[in-house]
């Protein structure tokens, strides 16, 4: 799983898989879902993030895997 946050266009993108999307449901304004072709959820854009989403402050509990940061 990757948060990848776009400062330039004020948008957030969860990517939970590394399936392709294939399909693409906005559930409320700006808040996208996408779809692989099983229709499983493989990822989540938010547009105007900074409006929706606390991004000053990420906490991750429990995870069974690494936790890894890049510069960006």
């Amino acid at each position: 799983m990757k948060v990848n946050c776009f400062p330039d266009t004020d948008s957030l993108y969860i990517d939970l898989s590394e399936r392709p999307s294939a399909e693409s449901r906005e559930i409320s304004d700006g808040v996208v879902l996408d779809y692989d072709q099983e229709g499983n959820l493989v990822g989540i854009d938010i547009d105007n993030a900074s409006l929706k989403v606390q991004l000053d402050h990420l906490t991750v509990s429990n995870l069974p895997g690494t936790v890894e940061q890049l510069a960006g």
